[in-house]
């Protein structure tokens, strides 16, 4: 007579043909887009949001310990009174030309003032930076050009075909100045005062602040 024997602790359950593997593995069923690894069941759900919390956990680090950005390929931009400027690292901040190697640190990081640029003035600068004078061994910054001051010393840097400059302003008189600093125009500012700025006085008679 064959005998039943009841089912001990430890006895491996008989193979049931109904549950799928994953149900035997104690798993995520394949519609739920899991993956298996025996003995527990990684789900692809939290793989993701830890890839993503990572990645926001990397790019708060990096906004925490300030670094830099990556240098801006063109630098040129336009500074206050659409003058030539110098775009800095944060892509937002455009400094005047005359503020690159001036001994002062115009930029948060610094790149204004860097060796590589300021090491061999004005060659080592960048040619939008340099306004070249009429006499070769003379040079200004860029945005020196058509301010209506002298700043070259011949004013070549407001006078003739390499500056190019417009005609006086609303805020300057035109005539032929006495004094060195300027060269085709004096501030408006200066017309009667009591002093010749114009050969011709005409700053004292004709010219109205």
């Amino acid at each position: 007579m064959n005998k039943t024997h009841p089912q001990r602790n430890g006895d491996v359950a008989p193979f049931d043909p109904a549950k799928s593997f994953s149900e035997e593995r104690g798993c995520c069923q394949p519609h739920g887009a899991c993956l298996c690894w025996p003995p527990r069941c990684v789900c692809v759900t939290v793989l993701v949001l830890l890839l993503l919390a990572a990645t926001a956990a990397i790019v708060g680090l990096a906004v925490v310990l300030g670094l830099p950005p990556h240098s801006p390929a063109n630098r040129l931009c336009a500074a206050s009174n659409n003058r030539t400027g110098f775009l800095c690292d944060d892509r937002v901040t455009c400094i005047p030309a005359s503020q690159v190697c001036d001994g002062t640190t115009n930029c948060r990081d610094g790149e204004d003032e860097q060796e590589k640029l300021c090491g061999d003035l004005p060659r080592s600068l960048p040619a939008y930076l340099v306004f070249r004078c009429g006499n070769p061994a003379h040079w200004v910054y860029a945005d020196k050009r058509c301010n209506g001051m002298n700043d070259c010393g011949d004013c070549s840097d407001e006078m003739g075909s390499l500056a190019t400059c417009p005609p006086c302003g609303s805020a300057w008189w035109s005539c032929s100045p006495v004094f060195y600093e300027y060269c085709a125009c004096v501030p408006r500012s200066l017309c009667r005062d009591g002093i010749q700025h114009c050969t011709s006085w005409s700053d004292e008679y004709l010219c109205t602040p």
